[in-house]
Parts: structure tokens; sequence; C-alpha cells
């Protein structure tokens, strides 16, 4: 009978680590969560000091019954989940439901799924971390109480199915204050001045206009331009100075989750979310050949450039024998990490430097080659030497006006032979390059033309995904597990588009933005956020109690949610409202089927009022063919549309492009259903062709299949059916009488019994 049961969250983090571990060893998946709080009410008793109320999740319910099966055939039980928060918390949450075959528990980490790695922590056990547990279940609940509190305010000010979320909010102000840049900007003309010069020895370069009498040279307009080009009329030009110096640049950091998100979608364009899938299927290990699965990096949620003593003695081994002595430094490059990092965890690497991405491209698919290349090349770079540039820059000089060229020359390429950062708004210093000829101070230099070039100020560029990450970073938003899910769901939501790999905010975006940021100045605050980010870090640290970080953030909540319901409240219903029964003061609620407003007396008084939501309608150019009433987008749950105004006067819709809607096609025949007047059509909907009733939604008569006219109805005769095949199995249907039966489909391949198919239009 094995000893231990070891719990890890997916199956294929399983097959990796039971290859490593002996006969005394059973490891089983969770798939994930467990518990979490109901998603049909807030699931946080206020009153009780923030007391969650935990439920066990349906999906999961299988997976524990064979977690609890196997806990009771074993010793004791290893937790081996994730190393961080959310691992902690899944780990607790296990030993939480395990705790009925009283068997102990104990938390085992590594940071990278190998054999030394996963024996040496399954032989070094500890006790869960209670106080990540505390910073995991502080964040779920802070996020909870902003999300179910504030989110029924955007439905009944707005629209239905409109959510907010502390961290996503603030990401989406971030992109709607970056556009209001953009619209207010104000384009300046300014001009540049370069000249081409012949050295005596009739070598030529060019040099640009940067100082006139000592002062920064700016030239506001072709008048400036031309003022400069009289004054340099027949002037003679000279040498004045030449600099020569050796600059080396550093090789890059190894990754850490932000860098290597940003970095993969300038690279490779993968969005966050996909990098991280993919990350994660390298983590969790990938089957190479004799070797069997095996993870091939570290973990990839970490914001530390730490790098394990091992790891950089395998990597210099490695630069030591594939290239000369002169790419090895003398002795390992460290980095520092940025202010406020927790490094938990080590950077993003291979786990080992032997497995090449060429030894590796059989293994892999083209999407995780090209990650695991990106995350090798940058683990390999960072251990290798600078690299050296000689960099020139040379003075021309002419009735104190100073022409200035620069020239940067690669020497020895050092870590560029192996990676390259990928710059997404170099800037000209960056770009600066190519070689000069050789000057000497105090010669002539011969004009050959100026080249005066206008140019306007540009406004600030969109977000990329990956800016917005730096972004986020910078100001301590978010932690390394959540920029994935920030830039997935303000997406999801419809809140923000990407154009062209760049996030633009949608006018609905905008609008939850304002109402947002009006009502609850204090949670979209830019600060706030990130000095919320560091006090969690506090919990985890053990510095503060969560309670007490839970009590000060709602005293202040809870004011501005108050004076929101009311603002809210009176422009819907004005200031005068009260309780229809009593005359007492109203209360904000949102029930099954939308907000209304209750008697503050309940229950003593059952008063109520329902009040319509408001509805959103963006203004469009297009008319209506109908009335002559200009039209409006709206949204329905089917997706944005284009109606009139003047609904429910004139009902006409059309699609969102401006375009008719296509008319249902008419069958010839009554709708079959019992008691039903209405014809039959047909329609299209999720990408087939089926028959409906004319009277939906009221009949929800439909039939699917190809219409057959060559068999008539075996029962009345009529002249085709309906025929649907699947695998060897196909239904017919005759959509006259109703008559159903199943039949072989001659020649069809083998497959799944056919169910009929429902559809809603």
């Amino acid at each position: 009978m094995p000893k231990y049961l070891v719990v890890v969250e997916s199956p294929a983090k399983a097959r990796t680590i039971n290859k490593f571990l002996g006969p005394s060893y059973v490891v089983k998946a969770s798939y994930g969560h467990v518990r979490d709080l109901p998603k049909n009410s807030l699931g946080v008793d206020i009153e009780k000091n923030f007391e969650p109320k935990y439920v066990q999740l349906k999906d999961s319910r299988k997976a524990v019954k064979e977690l609890q099966e196997a806990a009771k055939k074993c010793d004791r039980i290893l937790l081996a989940t994730d190393p961080d928060r959310e691992g902690e918390a899944i780990g607790w949450h296990v030993a939480e439901l395990l705790k009925q075959t009283e068997k102990p528990a104990d938390r085992v980490v590594f940071n990278e799924i190998t054999k030394r790695s996963v024996r040496e922590a399954a032989r070094s056990p500890r006790p869960i971390d209670e106080h990540l547990v505390d910073a995991q279940q502080a964040r779920r609940i802070l996020d909870r109480l902003v999300g179910y509190k504030i989110s029924p305010l955007l439905q009944f000010g707005m629209q239905r199915g409109l959510s907010a979320g502390r961290v996503q909010s603030v990401a989406v102000r971030i992109v709607c204050e970056r556009e209001e840049a953009i619209r207010n900007f104000v384009s300046r003309e300014y001009w540049t001045l370069d000249a081409a010069f012949l050295t005596p020895r009739e070598e030529g370069f060019t040099a640009r206009l940067s100082r006139i009498r000592g002062e920064k040279a700016e030239l506001e307009n072709e008048a400036g331009v031309q003022a400069v080009l009289n004054a340099l009329d027949g002037a003679e030009f000279r040498v004045a100075s030449v600099e020569r110096k050796e600059v080396k640049r550093r090789p890059y950091p190894p990754f850490i989750t932000s860098s290597l998100q940003q970095e993969a979608s300038r690279k490779l364009g993968f969005a966050p979310r996909k990098t991280m899938v993919l990350a994660q299927q390298l983590y969790e290990g990938i089957a190479i050949g004799e070797e069997g699965r095996v993870g091939l990096i570290t973990y990839m949620r970490t914001d530390s450039t730490r790098l394990a003593m091992e790891a950089i003695q395998d990597v210099r081994q490695y630069i030591g024998a594939h290239f000369e002595p002169a790419m090895l430094p003398g002795q390992p490059n460290f980095y520092r990490n940025k202010k406020g990092a927790q490094d938990a965890h080590e950077a993003i690497r291979p786990t080992l430097t032997g497995h090449t991405p060429e030894a590796m491209a059989r293994f892999l698919d083209a999407d995780q080659l090209k990650l695991y290349t990106l995350i090798w090349k940058r683990f390999v770079a960072c251990q290798m030497t600078p690299a050296v540039f000689d960099q020139t820059a040379i003075d021309v000089e002419a009735r104190q006006h100073v022409f200035r060229a620069t020239g940067s020359v690669l020497k020895f390429k050092g870590f560029l032979a192996m990676y390259e950062e990928t710059l997404e708004d170099p800037t000209d210093e960056e770009q600066a390059g190519g070689l000069l000829p050789d000057v000497r101070e105090g010669e002539d230099a011969r004009l050959q033309e100026f080249k005066p070039e206008q140019h306007f100020t540009q406004p600030p560029p969109r977000f990329t995904e990956a800016s917005l990450i730096r972004t986020l970073e910078e100001n301590g938003i978010g932690r390394p597990s959540t920029y994935a899910q920030i830039m997935n769901t303000i997406v999801e939501r419809g809140y923000v588009v990407r154009e062209k790999r760049r996030l633009a905010p949608t006018p609905l975006g905008e609008d939850v933005n304002r109402m947002l940021v009006a009502n609850f100045p204090d949670i979209l605050d830019i600060n706030f956020t990130a000095e919320l980010e560091n006090e969690l870090d506090e919990v985890e640290e053990g510095e503060r109690e969560w309670h007490d970080l839970l009590r000060s953030f709602y005293g202040q909540f809870e004011k501005d949610l108050h004076a929101a319901q009311h603002k809210i409240v009176t422009e819907t219903v004005g200031d005068a409202a009260k309780c229809p029964v009593c005359g007492g003061e109203l209360e904000f609620l949102t029930g099954r089927f939308g907000p209304y407003l209750r008697c503050a007396r309940h229950p003593d008084c059952e008063g109520r009022v329902n009040v319509a939501r408001k509805k959103v309608e963006e203004p469009s150019d297009v008319v209506c063919p109908e009335c002559g009433a200009p039209m409006v987008y709206r949204r329905s749950r089917f997706g944005k549309f284009l109606g009139c105004s003047r609904y429910p006067e004139c009902k006409h819709t059309l699609k969102k492009d401006g375009k008719e809607k296509k008319q249902a096609e008419p069958v010839g025949l009554k709708c079959p259903q019992r008691g039903c007047e209405g014809e039959l059509v047909w329609r299209a909907g999720r990408g087939k062709r089926f028959i409906g009733c004319s009277r939906y939604p009221k009949c929800r008569f439909n039939a699917f299949g190809d219409q057959d006219t060559e068999t008539p109805c075996r029962a009345c005769g009529h002249p085709w059916t309906l025929l649907s095949k699947r695998g060897k199995q196909a239904t017919r249907k005759c959509v006259n009488c109703g008559d159903e039966h199943k039949e072989t489909a001659p020649g069809a391949d083998a497959g799944e019994p056919h169910v009929t198919e429902q559809s809603e239009v």
C-alpha cells in the first residue's frame, strides 16, 4: 500500500511527477480549485469579521471523491500545488476537504519539475503557510466585495451584464485616459535641419543642427529654418570636436512573468494568456523520448531575476563548450530585482541548458517551440559577456551653429550573438548606428547641401498588451499571476478591443469608466490600488493581519457605495422617492430580475419600487429605411445591432454594419405544433440551416437536416423530408406531420449516435 498521497492541480503535472517518485507515492490531480465563494450570493459575512462561506465547486466533485478514496489508503498527504499564493490556497482547500480522512497533510514545493527537485521537496515537507493562504483569502474577498457591490450599480445605471473589478477597472481607466490624451492632443509643427558634409579625404557624413549660440536648436517653423540658412550662407565649416569612446551593453536579465509576456507579445505576437498557457505546459512536463515526461522550464509566475547556482554553473559550462572563451565572463552575472519584488521563486529559465531548442524541436509543437526558444536563448545570453560598441560623436561648427553626427559600431557581439530584445518604441539614441568616417579635430568639412525637413509632434501611442503590462507593473498594480487574466478580462467584457495589436477602449468601456471614476474615486485610483497590493504583500509576509486589512478597506468603500447608490437612485426616481406604503426612505437592492428600491424599514414594511434599467444607446450615421429617423446602436444577448431611435413606435432593425437582416424563407407549410397557427420558415443559426416557426419565440418548434426532395414521408406522403446524418446513423423527419424515425446512412463513417439538436434564433 502506498504511504503518501501527492496532490497536484493538473493531470499533466501528475503524470510528470509520478514518474519521479517510487511505489510509496500515488499522485492525483485536483483539477484546479476545489472550493470557492458561491456564485449566486456574496458569500462573505461582513458582520462576522468578513467570514467567507466557501462551497465545493460542482466540477470538482469527482476529483475530490477520488482524492478522498486515495487518502484513506495512504498514511500521509503531500500537497504539491504551485509554489505561490494561489497554489498555497488550493492546497489548503484540498486539506480542508480531506480532513475527514484524519490523515496528516503537509506542503511540498518545487520551482522546477525535475527528478532532483521533486525528490528533494518530497523529503522536506513543511506545514501549510497560513500567511500565504490569508493573503489569497484577503485578495479573493476584496475582489468579491468590489465586484458584487459595484456591478449591480453598473447594471442599474447602464445595462445588464456589466461588471467591475478591483484591478481590471483600473486597467480600463489607464486605457481610457490614454485615449483621452490622444483625442486632446494638439499637434505642433517643428523642423529639423541636416547637413551633408565631405571630409578632406572625400568621405561623406550627415550631421544635424543641435545648438545655436550655445542653446539647444529649436526650429518651430519654416521661417526659423530660413533664418538659419541665411545666417550660414557662405559659411565655412570646421570640425570642432571628435569624441570616441567604447560603450558596453550588459546582457538582459532572465525572464520574469511580465517581461516574458511583453517579449512574447512583441517578438512572437502571442497574447499574454496564450503565453501563460504555453509556459504552463512547458513547466508541467513534456514527453521527450527516453527521458519520459520532464518539466522544461522553471515556474513561470515570478517577479524575481534570481538564479540558482546549479543553473548558473550549468549554463556557464555550456557557454564555455560552445562559444569562444571571450563569450564567458570571469564571474557569473547577477541581476538586481525591481523594488517591491517578492523574490519567492527563481527567474524563468530552462531546467537543463543541454535541452537546446534544436534537441527539443521534435517533441514540441510550433508555438511551444517558439516560446521555449525565447526562454532558452534569453537565459543563456544573460550569463554571457557584454556587447562592445565603438561610439563616435562629431561636432561641426560654423558661425556659432553646431551640427552633430553620431555613430555606433558593434565591435564585439558578446551576448548579442545569442539574443537581442525587441524594442516597441525605440528612441533616436537606440536607433543610432552606422560607421562615421575618420575625421580630425580642426580640419575643414565641406558642405554639400542642407536638408531641412518638416515634422509634427505625434500623440502618445495606444497601449499594446505588452506596454500596458509594463505600465501596470511599474505602478505596482496586479501581480505576476494576474497580468494575463487582466488582459483577457477587459477584452472579453467588451470594455477594450484590439485594433492592429493596439488596445482601444470601446464606447461601453469609456461609459463604464466615467461612471466608476465619478462614484468610486478611491477604488479607481492607481496609487490606492498599488498600495493595496503592498498591503496584501504585508499579509503574505506575516506583517499584517488580514481581517484588519479588510476592515480598513471596507470603511471608506462602504461610504462611497452608499453615496453612489443615493446618487443613482436620485437620478432615476428623483429626490422625493419615498416608500409607496409607509412614506419612508428607500434603499437600493438588486434581485433576480434586476435592481429595485425597497423600504428601509423592511421586513416591517414590504413596500418596494421597481425601476426600469436605463438603455445605453450609441448614435450612428444610419437612417431608418422605414420612417427616416436616425438609428442607434443597441446591444442584445446576440451582440450589437442597429435599431430605430423611435422604438417602440418603429421596430425596424438592421445588422451592425447597416445591412438588412436576411429575411426568413417560407416553407409553405403550417407549423405542426399543436395549437400553433404559425407558418414554417427556413432560418439560419449557429452555422446551420434549419426550419422554425414564424411565431418564434412564442412557438419554439424547429427541425434540422438537409432537404431530401426524392424521399416522401412514409406516413403522410409529403413530397420531401429532412435528413440529418451522423456517422452510420441518420434521422428522417417530416415537418408536415411530425413523423420521425432513424435509419442507416449508406456509406457513412462510423460515429456517435445521432442526437437531435435544438436551436434558438
